[in-house]
C-alpha cells in the first residue's frame, strides 16, 4: 500500500500522539471525502449546464454560492458567450451582491465597483466549452476555478462550498479573466485566504454574542477581525522594504 507522509504543526503532533488519535485512519477517510468532492465537481464542471438543476448538481453549495453560478449561466447565455467564463462567474458574484466574498473584498481595500469597471474592459471568451453548440458548459479556467474552489473549502475545513471559497478558487486559477482582474487589484491569494478565514472566525462568534442581523453581523466581523491583520502586514512590508533599502 502506498505511503504518504502527513506533515503537522508541532503543537498538533504532540496532540495527536498524547491521545492516540488513529492518524491513518482519519487521514485516509479525510482524503477520500476530499476526493469525491473534487471528482464530483468536475463532472459537473465538465458537463452540460442547466440552472434549473443546481441544486442537485452542486449540493454542498451554499444558497448564495448557488445563485451566483446560476446568474452568471444567465450572463452567458445573454452575452451569447460559447461558455461560462471565470468573468460570469465573478460577474455573478457582484450581482448577488450581499456575499461574504464582496465583505472580504472591501476588507482588503478592493472596491466590488472597481472589479465590475475592470471585468467590463476585459470582456471576452475563454478557451474550451462547447462553441458553436446550443448547450452551455463551463470554460476551461472557470472549469479550473471551480475545481480550486472546492479544494480550498476541504482545505479550510469546512464541509460546504461558499462565495468566499469562490473567490479564492477565482484568484488561484492562473488563466481566466478573474483572476486576472482580481490580482491586478491587489488579491492577493494569502492575503484573501487569511482574510476569509478572519472574518468567518469573527462572524461565528459576533453571531453567538449579539442577535444582530447576519449582514450586519459579517460586516462587523469583517471590519474587527481582518482589519488588524491587514495592519500587520502592512506594518512587515515596510520593515522589509527598509530592511531592502538599508542593506
Amino acid at each position: 500500500m502506498p505511503k504518504i507522509n502527513v506533515y503537522l504543526p508541532d503543537e498538533l503532533a504532540e496532540a495527536v500522539k498524547d491521545t492516540g488519535v488513529p492518524v491513518s485512519a482519519i487521514c485516509q477517510r479525510a482524503l477520500e471525502q476530499a476526493v469525491r468532492r473534487i471528482a464530483a465537481i468536475r463532472q459537473t464542471a465538465l458537463g452540460e449546464l442547466e440552472a434549473d438543476d443546481l441544486d442537485e448538481r452542486l449540493p454542498r453549495f451554499t444558497a448564495p454560492a448557488r445563485t451566483v453560478v446560476k446568474l452568471a449561466i444567465d450572463r452567458a447565455r445573454a452575452d451569447a458567450a460559447p461558455n461560462v467564463g471565470t468573468g460570469h462567474l465573478l460577474a455573478g458574484m457582484l450581482a448577488e451582491g450581499k456575499n461574504l466574498a464582496l465583505h472580504v473584498l472591501r476588507a482588503v481595500e478592493i472596491d466590488p465597483a472597481q472589479v465590475q469597471r475592470d471585468l467590463e474592459r476585459h470582456a471576452g471568451s475563454e478557451d474550451g466549452g462547447a462553441e458553436g453548440n446550443s448547450s452551455v458548459h463551463f470554460s476551461a479556467p472557470a472549469a479550473g476555478a471551480l475545481e480550486l474552489t472546492v479544494v480550498e473549502a476541504t482545505g479550510l475545513g469546512h464541509n460546504y462550498v461558499g462565495c468566499e471559497h469562490l473567490l479564492l478558487g477565482l484568484i488561484t486559477e492562473p488563466d481566466g479573466t478573474a483572476g486576472q482582474v482580481l490580482r491586478a487589484l491587489g488579491a492577493e491569494p494569502r492575503l484573501v485566504r487569511r482574510a476569509v478565514t478572519a472574518a468567518l472566525a469573527g462572524y461565528v462568534h459576533l453571531r453567538a454574542q449579539t442577535a444582530a442581523d447576519p449582514a450586519q453581523a459579517l460586516a462587523a466581523a469583517v471590519h474587527q477581525q481582518v482589519r488588524p491583520l491587514i495592519e500587520r502586514i502592512e506594518r512587515l512590508e515596510q520593515r522589509l522594504g527598509s530592511a531592502r533599502e538599508q542593506g
